[in-house]
Protein backbone atom coordinates (compact mmCIF):
# COMPACT_ATOMS: atom_id res chain seq x y z
CA UNK A 1 0.00 0.00 0.00
CA UNK A 2 1.38 3.41 -1.00
CA UNK A 3 2.11 5.73 1.91
CA UNK A 4 -0.11 8.80 2.21
CA UNK A 5 1.86 12.03 2.56
CA UNK A 6 0.76 15.51 3.60
CA UNK A 7 3.11 18.39 2.67
CA UNK A 8 2.35 21.90 3.86
CA UNK A 9 3.42 24.84 1.71
CA UNK A 10 3.61 22.72 -1.45
CA UNK A 11 2.61 25.25 -4.11
CA UNK A 12 6.17 26.42 -4.75
CA UNK A 13 9.83 26.06 -3.82
CA UNK A 14 11.04 23.22 -1.63
CA UNK A 15 7.51 21.95 -0.89
CA UNK A 16 6.68 21.68 -4.58
CA UNK A 17 9.90 19.77 -5.30
CA UNK A 18 9.21 17.34 -2.45
CA UNK A 19 5.61 16.79 -3.59
CA UNK A 20 6.54 16.08 -7.22
CA UNK A 21 9.46 13.83 -6.25
CA UNK A 22 7.39 11.72 -3.85
CA UNK A 23 4.58 11.48 -6.40
CA UNK A 24 7.07 10.04 -8.92
CA UNK A 25 8.16 7.52 -6.28
CA UNK A 26 4.60 6.21 -5.98
CA UNK A 27 3.41 7.95 -2.82
CA UNK A 28 -0.13 9.32 -2.48
CA UNK A 29 0.63 13.03 -2.12
CA UNK A 30 -1.51 15.82 -0.69
CA UNK A 31 0.09 19.23 -0.85
CA UNK A 32 -1.31 22.33 0.76
CA UNK A 33 -1.50 26.02 0.04
CA UNK A 34 -3.48 28.80 1.70
CA UNK A 35 -5.65 28.73 -1.41
CA UNK A 36 -6.49 25.72 -3.61
CA UNK A 37 -7.88 27.82 -6.49
CA UNK A 38 -5.10 26.71 -8.86
CA UNK A 39 -5.21 23.05 -7.79
CA UNK A 40 -5.62 21.79 -11.36
CA UNK A 41 -2.12 22.98 -12.31
CA UNK A 42 -0.50 20.41 -9.98
CA UNK A 43 -0.04 16.68 -10.60
CA UNK A 44 -0.66 15.91 -6.91
CA UNK A 45 -3.72 16.70 -4.78
CA UNK A 46 -3.57 20.36 -3.69
CA UNK A 47 -5.87 21.30 -0.82
CA UNK A 48 -6.42 24.48 1.17
CA UNK A 49 -4.67 24.80 4.54
CA UNK A 50 -3.51 27.88 6.41
CA UNK A 51 -1.17 27.05 9.30
CA UNK A 52 -2.44 30.17 11.10
CA UNK A 53 -5.98 28.80 11.07
CA UNK A 54 -6.53 25.62 13.12
CA UNK A 55 -9.96 25.07 11.56
CA UNK A 56 -8.42 24.78 8.07
CA UNK A 57 -5.73 22.43 9.39
CA UNK A 58 -8.27 20.08 10.96
CA UNK A 59 -10.49 20.21 7.88
CA UNK A 60 -7.59 19.27 5.57
CA UNK A 61 -6.40 16.41 7.79
CA UNK A 62 -9.96 15.06 8.15
CA UNK A 63 -10.40 15.19 4.37
CA UNK A 64 -7.28 13.08 3.79
CA UNK A 65 -8.19 10.51 6.44
CA UNK A 66 -11.75 10.29 5.10
CA UNK A 67 -10.52 9.67 1.54
CA UNK A 68 -7.48 7.49 2.25
CA UNK A 69 -8.23 5.90 5.61
CA UNK A 70 -4.75 6.73 6.90
CA UNK A 71 -2.01 9.35 7.04
CA UNK A 72 1.57 8.10 7.08
CA UNK A 73 3.81 11.11 6.62
CA UNK A 74 3.63 14.81 7.41
CA UNK A 75 6.21 17.16 5.91
CA UNK A 76 5.86 20.38 7.89
CA UNK A 77 7.29 22.71 5.28
CA UNK A 78 5.11 25.85 5.32
CA UNK A 79 6.98 28.85 6.61
CA UNK A 80 8.03 32.42 6.02
CA UNK A 81 11.21 34.43 6.21
CA UNK A 82 11.96 37.71 7.89
CA UNK A 83 14.95 40.05 7.71
CA UNK A 84 15.95 43.20 9.49
CA UNK A 85 17.80 44.67 12.44
CA UNK A 86 15.96 43.50 15.54
CA UNK A 87 15.72 47.07 16.84
CA UNK A 88 14.02 48.25 13.62
CA UNK A 89 11.72 45.25 13.06
CA UNK A 90 8.09 45.66 14.22
CA UNK A 91 7.33 43.23 17.05
CA UNK A 92 3.99 42.32 15.45
CA UNK A 93 5.88 41.09 12.38
CA UNK A 94 8.16 39.01 14.61
CA UNK A 95 5.11 37.41 16.24
CA UNK A 96 3.61 36.63 12.83
CA UNK A 97 6.73 34.68 11.83
CA UNK A 98 6.76 32.78 15.13
CA UNK A 99 3.06 31.99 14.64
CA UNK A 100 3.80 30.61 11.16
CA UNK A 101 7.15 28.85 11.57
CA UNK A 102 6.73 27.53 15.12
CA UNK A 103 3.13 27.50 16.35
CA UNK A 104 1.70 26.76 12.90
CA UNK A 105 3.98 23.72 12.61
CA UNK A 106 3.00 22.60 16.12
CA UNK A 107 -0.72 22.90 15.31
CA UNK A 108 -0.31 20.74 12.19
CA UNK A 109 1.56 18.10 14.24
CA UNK A 110 -1.19 18.14 16.87
CA UNK A 111 -3.79 17.53 14.16
CA UNK A 112 -2.09 14.48 12.61
CA UNK A 113 -0.85 12.78 15.79
CA UNK A 114 -4.18 11.18 16.84
CA UNK A 115 -4.41 9.32 13.49
CA UNK A 116 -0.75 8.26 13.58
CA UNK A 117 -1.17 7.06 17.17
CA UNK A 118 -4.24 5.06 16.09
CA UNK A 119 -2.16 3.45 13.30
CA UNK A 120 0.81 2.99 15.66
CA UNK A 121 2.95 4.36 12.83
CA UNK A 122 3.86 7.61 11.16
CA UNK A 123 6.68 9.98 10.30
CA UNK A 124 6.71 13.73 10.81
CA UNK A 125 9.43 15.78 9.14
CA UNK A 126 9.84 19.35 10.31
CA UNK A 127 11.64 21.51 7.76
CA UNK A 128 13.79 23.82 9.87
CA UNK A 129 16.96 25.60 8.70
CA UNK A 130 20.72 25.58 9.14
CA UNK A 131 20.11 29.20 10.19
CA UNK A 132 18.33 27.76 13.23
CA UNK A 133 21.65 26.55 14.64
CA UNK A 134 23.06 30.05 15.07
CA UNK A 135 21.91 33.63 15.58
CA UNK A 136 22.54 35.32 12.25
CA UNK A 137 22.69 39.12 12.07
CA UNK A 138 19.69 40.67 10.32
CA UNK A 139 18.06 37.21 10.30
CA UNK A 140 17.88 36.80 14.07
CA UNK A 141 14.11 36.31 14.32
CA UNK A 142 14.08 33.75 11.49
CA UNK A 143 16.97 31.91 13.17
CA UNK A 144 15.05 31.96 16.45
CA UNK A 145 11.86 30.49 14.96
CA UNK A 146 13.73 27.64 13.29
CA UNK A 147 15.94 27.00 16.32
CA UNK A 148 12.82 26.81 18.49
CA UNK A 149 11.24 24.26 16.12
CA UNK A 150 14.42 22.17 16.26
CA UNK A 151 14.15 21.98 20.07
CA UNK A 152 10.40 21.35 20.06
CA UNK A 153 11.03 18.47 17.65
CA UNK A 154 13.65 16.97 19.95
CA UNK A 155 11.15 17.04 22.82
CA UNK A 156 8.04 15.75 21.03
CA UNK A 157 10.12 13.07 19.29
CA UNK A 158 10.71 11.46 22.71
CA UNK A 159 7.10 11.96 23.79
CA UNK A 160 5.65 10.01 20.84
CA UNK A 161 8.35 7.35 20.42
CA UNK A 162 6.32 4.70 22.26
CA UNK A 163 3.43 5.16 19.78
CA UNK A 164 5.57 4.05 16.84
CA UNK A 165 5.88 7.60 15.47
CA UNK A 166 9.15 9.16 14.25
CA UNK A 167 9.63 12.93 14.28
CA UNK A 168 12.75 14.42 12.70
CA UNK A 169 14.22 17.75 11.66
CA UNK A 170 15.54 18.34 8.15
CA UNK A 171 17.47 21.61 8.05
CA UNK A 172 18.16 23.12 4.62
CA UNK A 173 20.76 25.76 3.85
CA UNK A 174 20.29 28.22 1.00
CA UNK A 175 18.22 26.86 -1.89
CA UNK A 176 17.35 28.43 -5.23
CA UNK A 177 13.68 29.18 -4.51
CA UNK A 178 11.39 32.21 -4.36
CA UNK A 179 11.67 32.46 -0.55
CA UNK A 180 13.26 35.92 -0.78
CA UNK A 181 10.11 37.27 -2.47
CA UNK A 182 7.92 35.91 0.33
CA UNK A 183 9.99 37.25 3.22
CA UNK A 184 8.99 40.13 5.40
CA UNK A 185 11.75 42.66 4.81
CA UNK A 186 12.04 45.34 7.44
CA UNK A 187 12.34 48.57 5.42
CA UNK A 188 15.77 50.21 5.16
CA UNK A 189 14.93 53.32 7.14
CA UNK A 190 16.84 56.44 6.13
CA UNK A 191 17.43 57.42 9.76
CA UNK A 192 18.36 53.89 10.90
CA UNK A 193 21.65 53.32 12.66
CA UNK A 194 21.89 50.09 10.62
CA UNK A 195 21.02 51.55 7.19
CA UNK A 196 24.27 50.99 5.28
CA UNK A 197 25.17 47.55 6.68
CA UNK A 198 21.62 46.20 6.52
CA UNK A 199 21.28 47.35 2.90
CA UNK A 200 24.49 45.50 2.01
CA UNK A 201 23.38 42.38 3.86
CA UNK A 202 20.00 42.29 2.14
CA UNK A 203 21.81 42.07 -1.21
CA UNK A 204 24.11 39.38 0.22
CA UNK A 205 21.18 37.27 1.48
CA UNK A 206 19.37 37.45 -1.86
CA UNK A 207 22.57 36.46 -3.68
CA UNK A 208 22.93 33.39 -1.42
CA UNK A 209 19.40 32.26 -2.34
CA UNK A 210 19.94 32.85 -6.06
CA UNK A 211 23.13 30.75 -6.02
CA UNK A 212 21.66 28.12 -3.69
CA UNK A 213 21.27 24.40 -4.24
CA UNK A 214 18.56 22.75 -6.33
CA UNK A 215 15.45 22.02 -4.17
CA UNK A 216 15.50 18.45 -5.52
CA UNK A 217 18.25 17.77 -2.94
CA UNK A 218 15.74 18.46 -0.18
CA UNK A 219 13.25 16.12 -1.87
CA UNK A 220 15.86 13.37 -1.90
CA UNK A 221 16.64 13.95 1.78
CA UNK A 222 12.94 13.74 2.72
CA UNK A 223 12.60 10.52 0.70
CA UNK A 224 15.60 9.09 2.55
CA UNK A 225 14.02 9.89 5.93
CA UNK A 226 10.69 8.34 4.96
CA UNK A 227 12.33 5.13 3.73
CA UNK A 228 14.72 4.77 6.70
CA UNK A 229 13.56 2.39 9.42
CA UNK A 230 14.95 4.36 12.38
CA UNK A 231 15.67 7.90 11.19
CA UNK A 232 17.99 10.22 13.10
CA UNK A 233 16.71 13.28 14.92
CA UNK A 234 18.60 15.76 12.72
CA UNK A 235 19.48 15.97 9.04
CA UNK A 236 21.27 18.89 7.38
CA UNK A 237 21.02 19.57 3.65
CA UNK A 238 23.29 22.25 2.26
CA UNK A 239 26.72 23.17 1.00
CA UNK A 240 29.89 22.03 2.77
CA UNK A 241 30.54 25.38 4.48
CA UNK A 242 26.93 25.71 5.62
CA UNK A 243 27.05 22.33 7.35
CA UNK A 244 30.62 22.91 8.57
CA UNK A 245 29.51 26.17 10.21
CA UNK A 246 27.44 24.10 12.66
CA UNK A 247 30.50 22.03 13.55
CA UNK A 248 32.59 25.18 14.01
CA UNK A 249 29.99 26.65 16.38
CA UNK A 250 30.25 23.50 18.49
CA UNK A 251 34.06 23.47 18.74
CA UNK A 252 35.20 27.10 18.60
CA UNK A 253 35.17 29.55 21.51
CA UNK A 254 32.12 31.84 21.32
CA UNK A 255 34.05 35.01 20.53
CA UNK A 256 36.06 33.36 17.77
CA UNK A 257 32.91 32.00 16.12
CA UNK A 258 31.23 35.38 16.48
CA UNK A 259 34.20 37.04 14.78
CA UNK A 260 33.96 34.61 11.84
CA UNK A 261 30.28 35.46 11.38
CA UNK A 262 30.91 39.19 11.67
CA UNK A 263 33.67 38.99 9.06
CA UNK A 264 31.34 37.04 6.74
CA UNK A 265 28.60 39.66 7.11
CA UNK A 266 31.13 42.52 6.96
CA UNK A 267 30.14 43.89 10.36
Amino acid sequence: MSKVVLITGASSGIGLSIANFLLEKGFVVYGTSRSSKKANKYAFNLIALDVLNVETIEKAVSLIIEKEGRLDVLVNNAGMGITGPIEDTPTDEMRKVFDTNLFGAIDVMKSVLPQMRKQHSGTIINVTSIAGYMGLPYRGIYSATKGALELVTEAIRMEVKSFGIDIVNVAPGDFATNIAAGRYHTPVFEDSAYKKVYEENLALMDAHVESGMDPIEMAKAVFKVITTKNPKAHYKVGGFMEKFSIVLKRILPDKMYEKLLMNHYKL
